[in-house]
C-alpha cells in the first residue's frame, strides 16, 4: 500500500525524508554548522515533493486530463523536476564552501551532505524505501564515525601544520628553534596578524615534517605551549 500514490503513502514518504535527513543533519548541528537538522529536514521534503510532484502530474496526464493531452499533444517528462532539484542543491552548496582562515576549505562534508539528502529525498518520494534505509544509517555512520577515524589517522602522520599566536614577531626564532631541536623539519611559514578584543598579536602557520623518532603530534603542540612568548597553539587538520 505504500508505494501506491495514496493520501496515506504521501504522507509517510514526506515523513520518512524528514526523518532519515534529520539523522543526517544532527551531526552537523552539533559542530555548529551554517547547515544544520532544519535545513536539511526542509532540503529533503522539497526533494521528496519534488518527486511526489512529478508522479502526482504523470497520473493526471494519463487519467483525468488525458483528453487534453490527446488534443493539445502534450509530452511530459517526469524527471525534469528531480533533475532540478538536484540541479538547484549545487547552488546552495557552492555557497556553504569557502575559503576560511590559514587556508582551510570550510564546508565541503556540509555541502556534500546536503546533496546526498536531496538524493535521500528523492528515492522518499519515489517510495525506494530500501535505499533509504541503507543511505540513511551508512550516512549517519560516515559522519560521526569515520570523522573520528580520519581524525586518529592524520594525527599519526609526521606531517602536521601548527597555528601558533605569539607576543612578537621576533618570536618565531624562539619557536622554529624548539621544533629544530626535535629533528623536525620546517617546510613553510605563513606569517599572519590575528586579531583579538584587547588587540592584534603575529600570529604563523608552520607546515612541518616530524621526525621518525619523535613524530608525536601531542607532544610538539605541548613543547610549543609551554614556550612563555606563545599565546596558544594548534594543529590544523585539513
Amino acid at each position: 500500500m505504500l508505494r501506491e500514490l495514496t493520501f496515506g503513502s504521501m504522507v509517510f514518504r514526506l515523513l520518512l525524508a524528514m526523518g532519515v535527513s534529520a539523522a543526517v543533519g544532527y551531526e552537523r548541528s552539533k559542530k555548529e554548522q551554517a547547515a544544520g537538522m532544519r535545513i536539511y529536514m526542509l532540503i529533503s521534503i522539497g526533494a521528496a515533493m519534488s518527486v511526489l510532484l512529478s508522479i502526482y502530474l504523470y497520473q493526471m496526464l494519463i487519467g483525468p486530463w488525458a483528453d487534453t493531452v490527446d488534443e493539445v499533444g502534450f509530452k511530459y517528462d517526469g524527471s525534469r523536476l528531480v533533475s532540478q532539484a538536484v540541479a538547484g542543491i549545487s547552488f546552495l552548496g557552492a555557497g556553504i564552501i569557502i575559503k576560511g582562515l590559514h587556508h582551510q576549505v570550510r564546508g565541503l562534508t556540509t555541502a556534500t551532505g546536503l546533496f546526498v539528502t536531496v538524493c535521500i529525498g528523492i528515492a522518499s518520494g519515489a517510495g525506494f524505501y530500501e535505499i533509504v534505509a541503507v543511505a540513511g544509517v551508512l550516512v549517519v555512520l560516515v559522519l560521526n564515525v569515520m570523522s573520528l577515524v580520519e581524525g586518529a589517522y592524520k594525527r599519526r602522520l609526521r606531517n602536521i601544520t601548527l597555528y601558533v599566536e605569539f607576543s612578537s614577531v621576533e618570536d618565531i626564532q624562539e619557536i622554529t628553534t624548539l621544533l629544530q631541536e626535535q629533528n623536525a623539519q620546517i617546510s613553510d611559514i605563513d606569517i599572519e596578524r590575528s586579531e583579538r578584543k584587547d588587540g592584534y598579536y603575529p600570529c604563523a602557520t608552520f607546515t612541518v615534517r616530524l621526525s621518525r623518532e619523535n613524530h608525536s603530534h601531542s607532544g610538539v603542540l605541548s613543547s610549543l605551549a609551554e614556550l612563555s612568548c606563545v599565546r596558544s597553539v594548534r594543529e590544523l587538520i585539513f
